[in-house]
């Protein structure tokens, strides 16, 4: 299966009305569901991405039996993520870390698919964590975009998106980069037959930070792109992939592509953007 990559959307329609009315639900879309309160997005779910359950459960912090367990003392009042913090099974802190994460992650694929007609608002609906961190309509949009001007930049590796990830040992050409951490447990777990998105799902990791790995280790030579010849951009020979001047003969050669920084939110609220920053490091250096 491959991982279903939206296009960056022109406006969140329905999503807009909605915080605009300050209105309290549970709004669902073709491929996930926003939970709103008071008009600010306080949970996302789809299933593109891996939930926050699966995240936790992937990284060690709660097992499967105790996340059920939360999903089941919750009460009307959607007291779950207490319940998680009472019990000692999460500092409040990891729990707000954690969730941002999630709700980030679902959001890029299910934000530009609220665009499509078939939406449905179901007013005082509330998600069974409660409500853990809130986060703008505003604010969520300026952060999907950011995520696919970061793919942007990789645009010419696209064809891994929806392929089997096939890693290349040895090498087929020199190595222009150093996997991190991160990139190279995903390698050790690509057994050329699972899809970007069905390894997030395997790992319990970021879909969208998995699909950005794969492309940059495409970009780095120690990943298989299909139909290499049409995915990658022609160019002159000698020159850098960004198209400036190739090194003069003895010069110190420096790699035709660097990953691109990650820019910080832009955000009124310094609480979400400690948050989003301390979940940035954790992503991409852990």
């Amino acid at each position: 299966m491959g991982l279903p990559i939206p296009r960056p959307p022109t406006s969140a329609g329905p999503l807009d009305q909605l915080a605009a009315a300050r209105a309290t639900g549970a709004l669902r879309g073709p491929h996930g569901c926003f939970y709103l309160v008071d008009g600010a997005v306080s949970c996302v779910e789809s299933a593109t991405a891996p939930g926050l359950g699966a995240r936790l459960a992937a990284a060690g912090r709660v097992p499967p039996e105790r996340w059920q367990d939360a999903r089941d003392a919750a009460d009307a009042q959607h007291t779950g993520a207490r319940h998680l913090v009472d019990a000692g099974l999460l500092t409040q802190g990891e729990l707000e870390i954690c969730h941002l994460g999630a709700l980030l992650d679902a959001a890029f694929f299910a934000l530009p698919l609220l665009e499509a007609d078939d939406v449905s608002f179901t007013p005082g609906a509330g998600h069974w964590l409660g409500v853990v961190r809130r986060v703008g309509a505003d604010a969520l949009q300026r952060a999907t975009a950011r995520r696919h001007a970061l793919l942007g930049r990789l645009a010419p590796w696209a064809a891994v998106d929806a392929s089997p990830v096939v890693p290349l040992d040895p090498p087929v050409r020199p190595v222009t980069m150093r996997p991190t951490g991160p990139q190279r447990r995903l390698l050790a777990h690509a057994d050329g037959r699972r899809t970007p998105h069905e390894l997030a799902l395997a790992l319990g990791r970021s879909a969208f930070v998995t699909l950005l790995d794969v492309r940059r280790l495409a970009a780095g030579g120690l990943v298989l792109v299909p139909d290499a010849t049409k995915a990658l951009p022609r160019r002159r020979p000698g020159a850098c992939l960004d198209e400036s001047p190739a090194p003069a003969a003895g010069a110190a050669r420096t790699p035709t592509w660097q990953p691109p920084v990650p820019r910080l939110p832009e955000t009124a609220d310094p609480d979400i953007a400690l948050l989003v920053r301390l979940r940035t490091a954790l992503e991409e250096n852990l």
